[in-house]
């Protein structure tokens, strides 16, 4: 059993390894079975620049499949990050990578964020949205986190 959970957590990636922090929810439509529509928001700290929040907001499919776990969650999402403390680097970062992703369908879909380095402006960009392994959405959600120029960011 231990070799296959650590199997599971090597073949998921270090982005699936983190857990969001559920800040709230509101309901949205009223289901009389199952769980409520819903919209969730969830604080996701960058695992490799300590100090940045990305805060996402995303709709939650209630109802019988939704209790089940079986709906498929909508493609719209909305981000913002902030300096919640002191930013540091432990190592450097590499230009683009992925540092959270989720699913949103019991297979298909998934949430996720992407940090970018914008280097010449010394500041971390952070893009979420929705892709399906057929046809990804094209909505997506933008947020950007200056660091103090005395603080260059380290790229690999």
């Amino acid at each position: 059993m231990r070799l296959k959970l650590t199997v599971l957590l090597a073949l998921s990636g270090p982005a699936l390894a983190l857990a969001a922090d559920a800040v709230g929810e509101v309901d949205t439509v009223f289901k009389f079975i199952g769980p409520d529509h819903k919209i969730v928001v969830d604080a996701h700290d960058d695992p490799k620049v300590s100090g940045v929040t990305c805060y996402v907001s995303r709709a939650k499919t209630g109802g019988i499949k939704g209790g089940l776990g079986l709906a498929e969650d909508k493609s719209e999402a909305s981000i913002a990050c902030r300096q919640t403390s002191p930013i540091a680097f432990a190592k450097a970062l590499p230009q683009q990578e992925e540092v959270f992703n989720e699913r949103t369908s019991l297979i298909f879909k998934k949430l996720r964020i992407v940090r970018m380095v914008d280097a010449k402006r010394n500041t971390l960009v952070y893009l979420t949205y929705s892709d399906r392994v057929i046809e990804g959405s094209p909505q997506n959600s933008i947020s950007a986190v200056p660091v103090d120029r005395g603080t260059p960011i380290p790229l690999k």
